[in-house]
């Protein structure tokens, strides 16, 4: 089997919900999802040297930055609080960062249509041991 791995560093954002303009025209409703997907499309360009050509399996990990209600305050500032969730359980959804994902990969050249996507795994998790951005794995089945 052939893989690729890439790491994406910055604030995943998602994509999905379209705003219409004062003219009609359709608009992304966050203004996170272009340099997002503008920063996975560049690592992708510069991992993958040609697009998969059959169907692939994606495994990504999203890294969130914990919300700073989550810690302590004064000495206690960067100690986690013990009511604090494990898991991020709140927007963004993980769906709609996926679809961010997907067009940011097919845009830098991993395949030729997220079609060929046939398995997928999606997980989202805090940024406490690394940089808040994503973990891309494309394995070619």
């Amino acid at each position: 089997m052939t893989s690729v791995k890439i790491r994406v560093n910055g604030s995943p954002a998602p994509q999905g919900s379209k705003t219409i303009g004062r003219y009609g025209g359709m608009y992304e409703s966050s203004k996170k999802v272009g340099p997002w997907r503008n920063a996975v499309r560049t690592e992708t360009q510069r991992v993958c040297s040609h697009p998969f050509s059959g169907p692939v399996e994606v495994i990504i990990t999203f890294y969130l930055v914990r919300p700073k209600g989550h810690y302590g305050t004064g000495k206690n500032a960067g100690v986690l609080k013990p009511s604090s969730p494990a898991y991020p359980k709140t927007t963004p959804d993980v769906d709609k960062m996926t679809r961010a994902v997907f067009d940011g990969l097919k845009d830098g050249g991993a395949f030729r249509d997220d079609a060929q996507v046939v398995d997928l795994h999606a997980t989202k998790r805090y940024a406490d041991q690394q940089p808040p951005g994503a973990d891309i794995c494309i394995t070619l089945m």
